[in-house]
């Protein structure tokens, strides 16, 4: 029997959440543009705080990405009106004003794609809830950046139409806006901004608080198509989760966490991995599957105690900052090209 890894909605939150990346690819190619065009400090100051919260927030939206566990395309539609945008803002067509007001209507864009998402994740799952949680602090710093672009264009169009600068308190109520909306930012789950990653021990708990919630999903459905639904993703997640650890962090580790602890991770990951495909292979109406996923369960929590208490341990002592970080990254490329090939070779069983 073939898992089924996605219904709709689940794939439309997917292309949501890929559309969402390519326009904050976007907002910062535009930002970087803004920049070479203005010689005003203060000017200069706030956007170059606001490309640095934008790339750091490009980062968070391709980890809730990879922690949402389905890769898709954004919709050609969206891309193609990528696409304009970025022709108009490199033009020379169009003031610098009037680049900016496209770039605030961009940003309201992405205020509203993140929110939708985020109720989205509310209605869908609550592993949706966990996989997109680092998207509220983008949501929230993305609120705070059109506060501040609404004074930038306050003060850009009041140059342009009397080539006089406006009073120059407005950069103080921009200063004032953005803080009154990003005070609430700290609550949100998040990196900060002088970080490249997040490191490797906050991606690997991501992972494990997903693959707890969906195991609860299904302990407390009685639907069995909801509970095929649900473990179709937790049997990507989980796979996906085993291949990149054995892909990334075992060998790094395997010089300081020892040969045998090593392993022992190693043969737990088979194991788990033989008892999920024969969940796969049965499916949920047959009798040993609710015992199969306590299995699972017990498996997760073990591996999970494991890692936490000594592994995560061994990573802290033996790797800087930026060593952990790396590894993150690395761990979440290869969940990337793991999650593609798994939907490839599931979508080619299913037909």
């Amino acid at each position: 029997m073939v898992a089924t890894l996605t219904d709709a909605k689940r794939t439309a939150i997917a292309e949501k959440l890929a559309s969402m990346k390519v326009v904050q690819e976007l907002l910062i190619a535009n930002e970087q543009q803004f920049l070479q065009q203005t010689n005003n400090k203060e000017l200069s100051d706030c956007l170059g705080k606001m490309l640095e919260d934008d790339q750091k927030n490009l980062g968070i939206i391709d980890t809730v990405i990879t922690q949402y566990g389905i890769q898709a395309q954004p919709k050609q539609h969206v891309q193609q009106t990528i696409d304009k945008a970025r022709q108009i803002v490199q033009g020379s067509e169009l003031s610098l004003y009037e680049k900016m007001t496209q770039h605030e209507l961009l940003k309201h864009a992405q205020v509203m794609s993140g929110s939708i998402v985020h109720k989205a994740g509310q209605v869908v799952g609550a592993d949706i809830e966990a996989a997109i949680a680092p998207l509220n602090a983008v949501n929230f710093e993305n609120r705070a950046h059109q506060e501040q672009l609404k004074g930038v264009l306050e003060y850009l169009g009041t140059m342009e139409l009397t080539g006089q600068e406006p009073d120059r308190g407005f950069w103080g109520r921009i200063q004032d806006a953005m803080a009154a909306v990003t005070g609430v930012v700290g609550s949100a789950v998040t990196q900060a901004s002088d970080k490249s990653d997040m490191n490797i021990q906050g991606i690997i708990r991501m992972d494990r608080q997903k693959a707890k919630t969906l195991i609860a999903e299904i302990e407390n459905s009685s639907d069995s198509q909801k509970c095929q639904e649900y473990f179709g993703q937790l049997y990507m997640d989980l796979i996906v989760h085993s291949e990149a650890e054995e892909q990334v962090v075992y060998p790094n580790v395997r010089s300081f966490y020892g040969d045998d602890n090593t392993q022992e991770l190693y043969d737990e990951q088979a194991q788990l991995k033989q008892v999920l495909e024969q969940m796969r292979q049965s499916g949920p109406t047959s009798s040993d599957f609710k015992s199969n996923l306590q299995r699972v369960k017990e498996m997760v929590n073990d591996h999970t105690t494991q890692e936490e208490t000594t592994m995560f341990a061994a990573i802290r002592n033996n790797c800087s900052t930026a060593q952990q970080e790396q590894m993150a990254t690395q761990f979440k490329e290869a969940k990337k090209q793991l999650q593609t090939q798994m939907q490839n070779r599931m979508s080619k069983m299913a037909r």
